[in-house]
């Protein structure tokens, strides 16, 4: 799949006021909550393979969408010694024209993704080691797709599903704290239910300041969603950047 390089700039306007980190927050039992507003420089692919009669063009259409029209990401998470809670939100509207062999196709994309789980820690110290997690995710796919032949004889047709689609989700993550405000970590998760397969793999550096701390890395996020009548399939990949505010 071919992807275009696209620079994502996404992120919210104003969460919450950043708040002192308090002296006691490491205090056995104490919960530490964060919010992170982040932005993604994505490279996006879109293919769409549908089993419409479209003309005479084919039933796979390629890179079908790889312009980004906005984009909105967030993560939310509290954590205590032993367990916690995080939730990821984004938002990505991808808008296209191409032209095929056939025939020419004006999309657009307006896709929602939430994701919710619970975290173990079973390490010493928390947000250090090795943790699991499981919980859910939840896709919202909204396609139009208006499939125009060059022959003029034959008319148009307009594809426009709209679903949603719950995954239960189960990965880990790993957090090796190298030095006394640096930290890296890695995280590998899947997703299985009403999607065929939805996979998340990131890398983060974070670097630990008074109000938060800095967020550096990268992510590589693939869906794909079928039914008897058309298969959709998303990846996005790219570095991301954003500040965790933490109280």
């Amino acid at each position: 799949m071919k992807r275009t390089h696209l620079t994502t700039l996404a992120a919210t306007s104003a969460l919450l006021a950043a708040i002192p980190l308090p002296s006691h927050a490491q205090d056995d039992g104490e919960w530490e909550w964060m919010v992170a507003p982040y932005l993604w420089a994505a490279s996006v692919g879109t293919d769409l393979t549908t089993r419409f009669p479209v003309s005479t063009g084919g039933t796979r259409f390629p890179d079908l969408i790889d312009d980004i029209d906005g984009a909105f990401q967030a993560h939310l998470e509290v954590q205590n010694d032993s367990f916690g809670m995080f939730a990821d939100f984004t938002y990505i509207g991808l808008g296209d024209n191409k032209d095929f062999e056939r025939l020419s196709t004006d999309s657009q994309l307006d896709s929602y993704l939430f994701e919710a789980a619970a975290v173990w820690s079973p390490g010493e110290g928390r947000l250090k080691g090795i943790e699991l997690f499981g919980g859910l995710r939840y896709i919202d796919v909204d396609l139009s797709v208006a499939f125009q032949p060059h022959d003029v004889q034959l008319g148009p047709l307009v594809l426009n599903p709209n679903d949603s689609y719950s995954d239960l989700m189960l990965g880990a993550r790993y957090t090796w704290a190298f030095a006394e405000r640096w930290r890296l970590t890695l995280r590998g998760d899947g997703s299985f239910g009403d999607t065929d397969g939805t996979w998340n793999a990131s890398i983060v550096g974070q670097y630990h300041v008074k109000y938060g701390q800095w967020l550096l890395g990268y992510r590589y996020l693939s869906v794909e969603v079928e039914d008897e009548r058309r298969k959709i399939d998303l990846t996005m990949s790219g570095p991301m950047v954003g500040f965790g505010f933490v109280f």
